[in-house]
């Protein structure tokens, strides 16, 4: 026998939330691994169908789990913003490293950049890689923590070529956060007084 519900409070980071039941009743616990089909994630308030079962405390659990209807397509960026997200990551590493080159940043900051940007996209494709498989999942706080160090756009890319993190939108307000943050701390190292604070962290040249 099939059941019809809602999603509710999900947690996309680590793959499971609850179904109320259409017609009233305790709420169902469901997992990523129960979806028949795991190419689509739920985002929350999504009506489904599901098979019923309890596990060996008599909690209800949801199995075989189906979208009822449409659902939103993957991406809901407008035609060409990925290619925009993509072309700002490029010109944003572009300027660090010109600026390293041309003595305005140490070259230290650019390479921080870089290397943060690279562990950026490799945490966003192993936390995407988990979800489809239904493993252990990294911590939105993790990935955020790499953004605000430097690894933005790597995480931009990351989100736009993976499509990854770019529709969840409360993750979105914290990650555009991070990068208001770290472009004010690099405009800072522009500065007189900032670029004096590079130089006694980093030491004599």
């Amino acid at each position: 026998m099939r059941y019809q519900g809602k999603i509710t409070d999900w947690r996309d980071d680590q793959g499971f939330g609850f179904i109320t039941p259409n017609g009233g009743g305790p709420r169902v616990f469901v997992h990523i691994k129960s979806f028949s089909n795991r190419q689509q994630r739920p985002a929350g308030s999504e009506i489904v169908t599901y098979a019923l079962r309890h596990d060996a405390k008599g909690r209800p659990q949801a199995e075989s789990v189906a979208f009822v209807g449409t659902r939103v397509p993957p991406s809901t960026a407008p035609p060409g913003q990925g290619n925009v997200s993509i072309l700002l990551t490029l010109v944003f590493l572009a300027l660090v490293a010109g600026s390293a080159v041309s003595g305005k940043l140490p070259v230290e900051v650019a390479g921080l950049y870089l290397a943060a940007s690279l562990i950026a996209y490799l945490a966003y494709a192993l936390d995407k890689s988990a979800a489809r498989s239904g493993q252990w999942r990294t911590r939105e706080s993790t990935l955020h923590l790499i953004g605000l160090a430097g690894g933005w756009p790597g995480a931009l890319a990351a989100q736009r070529l993976l499509r990854h993190k770019n529709r969840k939108q409360s993750f979105q307000i914290v990650f555009w956060a991070t990068i208001i943050l770290n472009c004010c701390a690099l405009a800072w190292f522009y500065t007189a007084s900032g670029a004096g604070f590079l130089r006694s962290m980093l030491g004599p040249a």
